[in-house]
């Protein structure tokens, strides 16, 4: 397992954090049982062992070889907001446009990319369904799509952004999720939360999650 603290730790314990997250875990319970997790999956191999295997195929027990690790998801960010803070006024409420959203490389293979924003708080509403991203896109601004991506539906029937309207005094945590894919879904503008993860089914190579807050 890597050091606690690297990067290489940090990336699955994110992940693992967010999968937390979506379940409705208390945030500060959250990053504790992620951690507890992988060290428990990944426990430190003793120093000095002759008899442990070296390299990616030995298991140390004289087993099979250990499976190949899923692929890593790309980091998903924000030049608005950074992995739970307040998401700006100006994207959610009245007359808001989205945030703007960048991410990192993606793994070899990833033919397509689509992006759900679900609220964790509101039985999953999603305020935002784009499909047909293509793989070499590294962002999604304001205003328009890259080329060949198109909107899906929103919980509330609508097409594009849905800005995000939370009873006052309620705090929710909208998940920004990408997808990899290994394959061209093929949906067309206006498909729904259903569509895009019936198609998606078995083929989603990673994700990357980012989550911001809102208030009133």
């Amino acid at each position: 397992m890597p050091d606690p603290g690297s990067h290489a730790f940090d990336v699955p314990r994110t992940r693992r954090r967010a999968e937390h997250d979506d379940t409705g875990t208390p945030d500060r319970h959250a990053d504790r049982a992620a951690r507890e997790e992988l060290e428990r999956e990944h426990p430190p191999a003793p120093k000095g062992d002759p008899e442990r295997a070296a390299g990616p195929r030995g298991d140390g027990q004289g087993g099979q070889a250990v499976e190949k690790a899923p692929a890593t998801g790309p980091e998903l960010r924000s030049p608005a907001f950074t992995d739970h803070t307040p998401i700006p006024d100006r994207h959610h409420g009245e007359d808001a446009v989205p945030p703007p959203l960048e991410w990192g490389e993606v793994p070899e293979g990833a033919a397509e990319l689509a992006l759900v924003v679900e609220d964790l708080d509101a039985d999953g509403r999603v305020h935002r369904l784009v499909a047909g991203i293509p793989a070499s896109a590294t962002g999604i601004g304001e205003e328009g799509l890259p080329e060949g991506a198109v909107e899906g539906r929103t919980s509330g029937g609508g097409t594009g952004w849905e800005p995000p309207r939370t009873p006052v005094g309620e705090d929710h945590r909208l998940a920004f999720r990408l997808l990899v894919l290994d394959e061209p879904l093929g949906l067309s503008e206006g498909a729904g939360p259903d569509e895009l993860h019936t198609a998606a089914e078995g083929h989603v190579l990673c994700r990357g999650t980012l989550v911001g807050l809102v208030a009133r």
